[in-house]
Parts: structure tokens; sequence; C-alpha cells
């Protein structure tokens, strides 16, 4: 039973992740970690059993998105052990890592302010919108930290030029500079933010289940990979093994005779 998240299914094949700890901004302690990373690991669990999960989305309850590192969990780490950090650190790393391996996408709704930790849950969602009034923050190193487990994946959303700048001045920075340097694909007006984010799901549920899982990893795959005659196989390989697929081969199908793929009335 989760106690940090608020889980719900408002739609055939799409889940939501709320954060629930509104009265801390949605701030960051283990029992957060914990539950994010049981909750996308069930998703997972959900997909590979059969199940036609398509999407989920990742907000946020009251005036925040995530404020980063709940103070009372800070204090408490203050009196850690070096062992104590590193398995506490190696969570939050896991858990991100659980989201960022979802098999279906993870579309962010982004509003309020987004710091630290939350910048990372914005970076490893696939999709990421934000209102135009959000105001983002890596701000470990005003503390004496730094933005470690969430820095791969920060890191691959703003490139090594804008994340050499945010990590080490720890500046502020608005929602259109987050869209300018990559962090988030769209930005909106505030009330305006629900409906694109159903405007999103729906685009996703629209295309080949098998096929938009498959985009997914494929993407993650070939981020950073050299173009080698094996990477050229692989694809090829790919593309051949989903041609085959029953899906690919309604999908075309239905093109062909212009009428809906099966998966749309599934």
């Amino acid at each position: 039973m989760t106690t940090t998240l608020d889980i719900r299914r408002p739609r055939p094949h799409v889940a939501e992740v709320w954060l629930n700890r509104p009265e801390v901004r949605n701030a960051f302690n283990d029992a957060v970690i914990a539950e994010l990373d049981a909750a996308f690991a069930g998703f997972a669990a959900e997909v590979e059993q059969g199940g036609d999960l398509r999407a989920v989305v990742l907000a946020g309850h009251g005036k925040a998105f995530c404020a980063g590192a709940d103070l009372n969990w800070m204090r408490a780490m203050a009196d850690y052990s070096w062992d104590q950090n590193r398995a506490d650190a190696q969570a939050l790393a896991d858990m991100l890592w659980t989201i960022h391996r979802c098999p279906v996408p993870v579309v962010g709704c982004i509003h309020g302010d987004c710091y630290a930790g939350g910048v990372g849950l914005a970076a490893v969602c696939d999709i990421a919108v934000a209102a135009e009034t959000v105001g983002f923050c890596l701000s470990e190193a005003k503390l004496g930290l730094l933005p470690a487990t969430i820095g791969p994946y920060v890191v691959q959303a703003i490139g090594v030029r804008s994340a050499q700048r945010y990590f080490t001045t720890a500046e502020r920075f608005d929602a259109a500079e987050a869209r300018r340097i990559g962090l988030v694909h769209e930005t909106c007006a505030a009330d305006a933010l629900d409906a694109r984010v159903q405007a999103l799901l729906d685009a996703l549920v629209a295309n080949g289940p098998a096929a938009v899982r498959a985009c997914k990893r494929l993407v993650q795959d070939l981020a950073g990979q050299p173009l080698t005659a094996e990477l050229r196989a692989d694809t090829a390989r790919r593309i051949a093994d989903i041609r085959g697929s029953a899906e690919g081969k309604e999908g075309v199908s239905a093109f062909l005779g212009k009428r809906s793929p099966g998966w749309l009335s599934a």
C-alpha cells in the first residue's frame, strides 16, 4: 500500500502516478523513492505478463511537481555513515533506472517548482510537458553536494554544455530555458497543461502498442552508439521482427485497407 503516491487508472491503457506529499511540495524521502520504484516495477511486470498498459503519466499534487529532497530526510542523512549514504544513493539511482526502463512511455506533467531530484524525474520521462510558470533548479551545489544519481539522465536530456553551466552555478531557470536546452519538450499555459498531456496520451494509445514499446527501447539502445556493422545488422533485425509480427501485419493491412487497426478497438 502506497502512502506517498496517488496511483490512478483514469482511462483504458493509461496509468497516472501522482506524487502526493503536497505539504512538503512533493519532496523526496526514502519512502517516496521506494514507492516510485515499486510502482514502476509493477507497471513493467504488468506489461511483461500481457497487460495492455500503454502509457504512464508522472505528475504531482499541490503547488509543486517536486522540490527535491525532504528536509527531515536530509537532517537524518547528516548522521549517516558512508555505507548508509551509499545505500541510500543507490536506492535513488535504482528508482530512476526503473522509471527509465519502464517498457511504456512515461509522460511528465510538470508544474510549480521542479528542483534537484525533481529535475531528475523530469529528465527520466520520455516526454515532458511543463507549465510556462515552472521554475527549475539543479540546486545541489548550493548545499555542497552534486546531482550525481540524476546526472546521467539530465546530461542526456540537456547536453554537456548546458549541464556544465547549470550543475555548477545552481542557477534557477524558467520553463522557456528548460525547453531550449531540451529538458522539456514543450511548454504551455498552466491551465492548458492537463489538456496537452491528454492529447499526447491520445497519440500514444492510437499507435501500435508493441511498436511504441519497441520504439522506446530502440531510442535507448541507439543513444550514443557508433554506426557499426553490428548496429546496422541489429536495426535490420528489429524491423524484420516487427514486420513479421501479428501487430505489424495488422497495422500494414489496416493502412492498405483504409480501416482502423485492431488495437484501437481493444
